[in-house]
């Protein structure tokens, strides 16, 4: 284990992170009031990364894990590149869990995705909705903006946290081709402002928002910096090619699929020892099978637990109805 590594890819957690030295002179962030931790457990960890008094599911290699800090010292966003079913959400839980450093916070990508949805929404329909009905009232109080304003996961990861939160990005290369250059100056500058809370300043310059995590925080002035800049996990299928200049302000890891041993832990993970021990037959099924076309682990997953739960049932042999779910993702048309 090398010693500067603050995430090691242990998988239980440890105060790692607060061994981070800090971040270099044109990554300073000095936002503020610092705002609480966001405590609580992830509901995606059990999930993406099984059950840890078995084993670790995601486990990274050498390279991996050397990338992964150099953009925690760096302060820098991490494009993480791979086939389905490689560990590329999975590495942003991973990362959360270990360091202890909250619930991550998700943005799925759509071709529909814009910056701002990503920095919060305004129900200004809602507010002229309410506005209207205590025109009517007598002696009704003033509209409380605030009511109206959710943070989206990036504005919430970029409020001024001791501790730098996870933010997972979600293949960001089926986004609009203008998403890419929108996020250049957010991950630049580490702040964004929220004009209708800006414009209402002088009257109103407090207001408490909720947050992407269900909390509630305080703004000054519609003025958001960042802290600790959050550790961002943008992850792409690659499926497109991005401008220099978005590439430029990232590093890039490119995930290799789990090899034999990886699958087996992953397998003890999420099912238990008994259903890898006798599963190794399927595992190596997989991973022929994975060798002529594309194959995502969560296949391999799903064929073990199906015919440990139905194989006697259904009549057929294991290898057989393993064969219904492990079908190469990509079809021959599509050059698989």
């Amino acid at each position: 284990m090398e010693n500067w590594w603050i995430y090691q890819g242990v998988g239980a957690p440890h105060a790692g992170i607060l061994r981070l030295p800090v971040p270099p002179p044109w990554r300073v962030f000095d936002g503020g009031p610092p705002v609480a931790p966001r405590d609580g457990v992830d509901s995606g960890v059990p999930r993406r990364l099984g059950d840890h008094r078995r084993a670790v599911t995601y486990r990274p290699r050498t390279p991996e894990l050397e990338l992964i800090n150099a953009a925690l010292y760096l302060r820098r966003p991490l494009l993480v590149t791979g086939k389905p079913g490689t560990g590329k959400s999975t590495l942003a839980y991973a990362v959360a869990h270990e360091l202890a450093l909250g619930p991550v916070l998700r943005w799925p990508i759509t071709s529909r995705s814009t910056i701002q949805q990503g920095l919060y929404d305004y129900d200004a329909i809602g507010r002229l909705r309410e506005a209207s009905l205590s025109a009517q009232a007598v002696g009704s109080d003033e509209i409380d903006i605030g009511h109206y304003l959710t943070l989206g996961p990036l504005g919430t990861a970029l409020l001024p946290y001791e501790q730098p939160r996870v933010l997972l990005i979600d293949e960001i290369d089926k986004s609009d081709i203008d998403l890419p250059n929108d996020l250049l100056n957010i991950f630049e500058e580490g702040e964004y402002t929220i004009p209708e809370l800006r414009r209402m300043a002088a009257t109103q310059p407090d207001v408490e928002v909720r947050t992407a995590d269900g909390g509630q925080v305080g703004l000054r002035g519609g003025q958001v910096r960042c802290r600790a800049f959050p550790f961002i996990v943008l992850t792409s299928n690659g499926e497109r090619e991005f401008p220099p200049a978005f590439l430029r302000r990232c590093l890039q890891l490119d995930l290799h699929e789990p090899d034999p041993e990886q699958l087996a832990k992953i397998v003890e993970a999420h099912l238990g020892p008994d259903a890898h021990a006798a599963s190794e037959d399927l595992i190596e099924r997989f991973v022929s099978r994975r060798n002529s076309g594309a194959l995502a682990t969560d296949q391999l997953l799903n064929a073990i637990y199906l015919t440990s739960a139905a194989a006697v049932e259904s009549g057929m042999g294991r290898e057989q109805l393993a064969d219904v779910i492990l079908r190469h993702i990509e079809s021959d048309a599509d050059g698989a």
